[in-house]
This record gives structure tokens, sequence and C-alpha cells, in this order.
């Protein structure tokens, strides 16, 4: 096998070079090295980059605070050329979008990656390598301690990262997850968290989670189950089918009962509204704080929550920027 290349750093390009080296603005949308299944955007505002890379002397200690957005199931990443691009800027801060491609563990899997973990894919291990590869090709970006954000099926993503990496975490922004994982000790991964020492080799530290800044944001109009009732009950049949199927062919069953499993109907019968409302509430029996805003007249949209997410992140990145 050939040698692999050291990869370039920001350390190796003179400040000058860095937009013709592709190296600061829309960086190209660049395969993770120890899993090129996955992939990842980045956008880094040229000037306050340039300014920092130019004078690693005098500013040896600053660094752009990482936004990181995580998709939901239709994996569209767009923000990062419009409202995430603006705010970077304005902050300035880097953004970065992982990119967990659906079908990884079948033509029909589209969530595993909301998990963390199904048979071959660690997602939270993978967003770990991304942000190690980022660290050491743009030292001036603080890869440590990261803003985390995830709409839909991005905010299961958030919500689950929260509990197994609170350390990594400056603060995280879960929006209208269509699951949930309580606090439980009497369910498994990823209903509850029974088996998480297990599963993740790593225990829940409720001080830590309690430490990071939550906050969740729906809309009030998203009560609704996805696709609507008849969707909901053609899914239970799914799952039914599965369940007899199973013992004779688990792999079939896996991937023809996958869709179904994908995305489901809250419990509580308010939709993702009261899914929030709901853990909110079990959060603060648990000692951990977290705000959650409704955003008025909005359903299930990640562009028309956007605003109020970044309005949570703005003072806390500024506060790090003026230090």
């Amino acid at each position: 096998m050939p040698k692999s290349k050291k990869p370039l750093s920001t350390r190796d390009v003179p400040a000058q070079f860095l937009e013709a080296s592709f190296l600061v603005g829309h960086v190209p949308q660049m395969a993770l090295q120890s899993d090129p299944r996955v992939s990842y955007s980045l956008y880094i505002p040229p000037e306050p980059y340039k300014l920092l890379a130019a004078n690693p002397d005098e500013d040896n200690a600053k660094q752009l605070p990482l936004l990181v957005n995580i998709h939901g199931t239709r994996r569209n990443l767009s923000a990062i050329y419009g409202d995430l691009k603006t705010f970077a800027d304005s902050i300035p801060c880097a953004v970065l979008q992982p990119l967990f491609p659906a079908g990884i563990e079948g033509p029909n899997d589209l969530d595993s990656y909301k998990k963390l973990t199904s048979k071959s894919l660690n997602s939270n291990l993978r967003l770990l390598s991304i942000l190690d590869e980022v660290g050491a090709r743009w030292p001036n970006i603080n890869t440590e301690k990261i803003f985390l954000m995830g709409f839909s099926g991005g905010g299961q993503f958030t919500q689950r990262f929260l509990y197994i990496h609170p350390d990594r975490l400056s603060a995280v922004s879960i929006g209208a997850p269509g699951k949930v994982t309580l606090l439980d000790e009497q369910q498994t991964w990823p209903k509850g968290t029974k088996d998480v020492q297990n599963v993740f080799s790593r225990s829940i530290d409720l001080s830590l989670i309690a430490a990071v800044d939550i906050h969740m944001v729906v809309g009030s109009k998203d009560t609704g189950a996805h696709g609507g009732n008849e969707f909901k009950q053609w899914q239970e049949e799914m799952k039914k089918k599965k369940k007899k199927t199973s013992k004779a062919k688990d792999t079939d069953s896996d991937q023809e009962a996958a869709l179904a499993a994908n995305i489901d109907a809250s419990e509580t019968g308010k939709g993702r509204l009261g899914t929030l409302q709901n853990i909110q509430n079990l959060w603060k029996d648990q000692g951990i704080d977290a705000h959650l805003d409704i955003v008025d007249g909005v359903g299930h949209s990640a562009d028309g929550v956007r605003s109020c997410v970044l309005d949570f992140f703005r003072p806390l990145m500024q506060q790090i920027n003026k230090t």
C-alpha cells in the first residue's frame, strides 16, 4: 500500500496564500481519512483566520470557536452557504457540517447515525475523528470544546452526543427530534441509558451534562405525527411484519422495516413540541437546566427556527472571542 501523505496544515502555508490553497472560505467537501464513507464541509471566515495564522506568536492562545451543524434525515447541507456563513462572518467563528450518508447499513438505512452506534458506524466517534482532522489542519480553530446544533434527525444526534461527550461541548442546541433518549436506567440504548457503559465504554456524568449550556427549539405547530396518522399506522404494520419474519430472515427483515423505524411520532401525542416539553421537565428533576424556545407559527422547519438557534449561540461565542 502507498504511504499516506501528511495533510497540509495552515501552518505550512503563508497566510496570504490560504485562500488560493482552498484552506479558508468554503473548504471543498472532505472525506474523513479514517472512514471515507463519512465526509464534512467547512466554512472558515477568511480574514479573521488569516489574521490569527499570520501572527502565531502574538495570538498563540487565540482560536476561532467552532459551530458544528448536524443534518437531518434529508441530508440538506445548504445552510453553510446561507445563514450559517453569515453568522460565521459576524461572530467570527468556523462552521463544520458532517455528512453521514444514507445507506451505510443497507439500502433502506436513513437513520443509523442518529443513534450514535450501529453495526458498522459509530457516528459519535466519527465526529470526534473529524474534529481531530480539523484541529490538525486548522490549529487556529478550537476543536476541543464545540458548539453543537442539529434539527430533527440532527436533534436526535445532538441530544445523544450530549449524554456521551458532554466534556467536548461548550453549548448545544437540540432541534425538534422525533425521538429522544431518556436518562432512564431501566431501558437500554437508545431508549434509555441502562447499558451505556457497555455500548460506549463511557458512563453518564450528570454533573458534566448540567455544566453545558443547553438549548432546545421547536415550532409551535410541530405537533403532528410525521407523515400523518396513516403513515404512522403503516409504520406499525411494518414493525409487526418485521417481528414475524425476524427469526427466519434477520437481515432481510431489518432492511425491509428500516424505513418504518426511521421516524416515530411522539408518545406524548403532541408531536415534537410535546417531546421537548416532556424531556425539559424530566431533566429539571435530574438537575439539568435546558432553555426551550417555541417559535410561534412554525411547523417542522429547520429554516424556521435557525435564527432562534443562532441567537442562543451568539452571546456565548462573542464572550469567548472577547477573552
